[in-house]
Order: C-alpha cells, then structure tokens, then sequence
C-alpha cells in the first residue's frame, strides 16, 4: 500500500510538549512523545505504536520520563520504561527499547521487548509520519515530506491554522482546494462573487513529481485578511504529495500582498480526515489571530458542502466513469484524480 510508504502529517509541532500524545494515522494508534533536547532547544519527537509489548496498554496514557541516561517513555500499566534515541530517529531509523522493568530491575530485557517505532520528522510546523519504508517504485518526489519554500524563507510570517476535523476523505478535501470555480458561490463576498464566476484553470503540467498549474485566476472581493477590496488574483496551485496541496496567490494589480498557502491532511479513515492550513505571509498586515479567523471562516463555508458529497471516496479512474460529469473548469481537479490513479492511491478513493 503506498498509503503506509509515504509521509502524512499527524499533530502540529506545539502540541508535542512534555507528555506523551496519541494520534490516529491510516488505522493505526500511535504515540507521539518528545524527548528534550541537552542544549534546551525544541528536542526531537518520536513516534511508536501506541502500545505496549507487555500487556497491550496504551503508552499515551504514560508518561515521559527525564533520566541522565536519556529521556524514557514509561507504560502506565506496570511501569516499562522504553528509551528513544535522538541520533537513531534524526538517522532515518528509531529506537524504542525495553530499558528498565520496576517489578524485576535485575532483568535485562531482550531486543524484542520493544516498543514499535516509526520514521518521524518536524517539517511546516507539523510532525511527519510514515509507517513503511518505500519498497522501490515510490517516486522521489514523495520520500520527503512535501516541501513548503515559503515556510523556510525568513522574510515570511508563517502560521499554522487546524485542526480541521472533516467528515469526508482526504482525497475529496484535496480536490475542493484546487476547484477555484465554488468560490463565487460557496465563498461568496469572500473569495469570490456570482457575478464574476467565470475563472481562468490555467496551464496544468502533471510529472512524476506531482501537479502544477499557473496563470490560474479569479476575481476575489477579498482574497486575504488585510485586503480593503475586490481584485483580480493570480493563483499558482502544486500537488506534491496525494493527500497535500500548495497555493501561492499574488493580486494582479500590483498588491504587495503575497500569500502561500499548504493543505496538510492525515488521512484517518476512508472517509474521515483531519487538515492543517499552513499559511506563509509576505505583506499582509493582518495580525495572526485575524489570519486564523479568516482562514477558520472560509473553512467553515467549506465544510458542508464537502461534506454533504457523496461518495464520499472520491472517484478515480475507471469508476469515475458515469460518476461525476465535468466542465473545462475541472481541468486541475481532473489532473489530481489521473495523479491518484498513476500512484495507486487506494485510501480515500472509490
């Protein structure tokens, strides 16, 4: 399943603190837990199966423990205690290895009293996870978390909106951020208006490395938090990743206002998904709290309508044949659905 190969965002970085954190991704239950750094710095996060090896108890309901052997996870059913290991997880691989038993501290616990690890990395603002690694025709595109360049450009305000917990799939969520043609109608006042819905889909490329479309346009009363008035706004859309999609949005009449924004999603069901805005700002004079306004309402005009789709898999390929019908307005979106097909993506589709 190329689901498992690839990395999903589980839980923004700030919610990872001093106790261990259980997560949901693709099915399984994880446990996230942050071990500190020795030079006071952030640390380095873990991820591991949100289950102990000895009696089956969920290590999130423990808690982390600060020893000057390094820091530990303890059990909360009989006291295990498991050690993680910065060098190992920032290395590619992890460790989550029985270090000390209370009930017999004599005893020298083997290698397969462990815990099960998993690859974890820090990248926009969110915790990385991917529960396989790539068994060989995983394009090279998606062994990196998907790269957000705004985000990592200093001169950039970045923020990061979420959780948004959805009643649909992954997939479906990804294919309402690429559709500019809803805005005048969902989004009205706001990003769009019925009287200005025609829109411009673009040029859309489709490589092993994903989608893009460019010279995207749409009239927008107002395309951002700070924006005083209606405008015309060029978009630049890229797909990088199935369940991932990034935005770049510059008014067209010589604006200083630059917004970039990524959709991050973690697939939790077929038909259940949780999404993270991560949003980088060049200009916009909006504090951030205003921007996390905007960003919750034009969601919230989002939501039901996504929602109310059904299926709510998306369809891919020959089932979307009789399905759905489409309009040369839908030329991303049906670049994102042949994109799914040609990685046989499976979680979240139909």
């Amino acid at each position: 399943m190329i689901e498992k190969q690839i990395w999903h965002p589980v839980v923004a970085s700030s919610q990872v603190r001093d106790a261990p954190l259980g997560v949901h991704l693709l099915g399984e239950s994880l446990v996230l837990w942050r071990e500190p750094a020795h030079d006071g710095g952030q640390g380095v996060v873990h991820a591991w199966a949100d289950r102990c090896p000895h009696r089956g108890a969920k290590l999130s309901l423990g808690r982390v423990l600060h020893h000057l052997r390094g820091a530990r996870l303890e059990c909360p059913y009989h006291g295990w205690q498991f050690a993680g290991d910065a060098a190992a997880v920032q290395s590619g691989s992890a460790c989550a290895r029985c270090v000390h038993v209370p009930a017999a501290p004599e005893f020298v616990a083997p290698a397969g009293h462990a815990a099960t690890p998993y690859e974890a990395r820090e990248a926009s603002g969110l915790v990385w996870v991917r529960l396989m690694r790539p068994e060989g025709n995983l394009p090279e595109a998606l062994g990196e978390p998907p790269a957000f360049e705004p985000w990592q450009d200093s001169e950039w305000r970045q923020l990061v909106c979420g959780p948004y917990e959805v009643n649909t799939s992954a997939p479906r969520l990804i294919e309402n951020f690429l559709d500019l043609s809803h805005f005048g109608f969902v989004h009205e006042g706001w990003l769009g208006a019925r009287s200005h819905a025609q829109v411009e889909t673009g040029q859309v490329e489709e490589s092993e490395a994903g989608l893009q479309a460019n010279a995207c346009k749409a009239w927008q009363p107002r395309g951002y938090a700070g924006a005083d008035g209606g405008a015309w706004v060029n978009y630049r859309y890229t797909v990088p990743h199935p369940f991932s999609a990034i935005l770049r949005k510059d008014a067209a009449d010589a604006d200083p206002v630059s917004n970039a924004i990524a959709l991050f999603i973690r697939p939790d069901s077929s038909d259940r998904c949780t999404a993270w805005f991560a949003m980088a700002t060049l200009g916009d004079l909006a504090d951030d709290e205003d921007l996390r306004e905007f960003q919750d309402t034009v969601f919230a005009q989002d939501r039901p309508v996504v929602e109310s789709q059904t299926p709510k898999q998306l369809p891919i390929g020959r089932f979307d044949m009789g399905k759905e019908v489409h309009s040369p307005a839908d030329r991303m979106s049906s670049a994102y659905r042949r994109y799914l097909t040609r990685l046989g993506v499976t979680w979240g589709t139909c």
